[in-house]
């Protein structure tokens, strides 16, 4: 159950921030994937900044959201060389 879960909030993230940064989503499996390496970022900054996320759905769902924006204007600085 624990997979299910995490493949959810990585949708919900990923589409999110892809929205955000790009204006559309990546589609299912780009916005999954998008989401779950940016829960693995997010929790990089949030981990550096000192803060930290209580567990809820809610606070991962932000969590992998911060992440993947972090991600994909990185993304977008080194593909398209253009700023931010």
């Amino acid at each position: 159950m624990g997979l299910v879960i995490s493949l959810l909030i990585g949708l919900i993230a990923g589409a999110l921030a892809g929205y955000f940064v790009k204006g559309s989503g990546f589609g299912l499996i780009g916005d999954t994937l998008v989401g779950l390496v940016g829960g693995l970022v997010g929790g990089l900054v949030f981990g550096l900044l000192g803060i930290q996320d209580n567990g809820s759905f809610i606070g991962q769902i932000i969590l992998g959201f911060v992440g993947a924006v972090v991600l994909l204007l990185i993304v977008k600085i080194f593909v398209k060389g253009n700023h931010i």
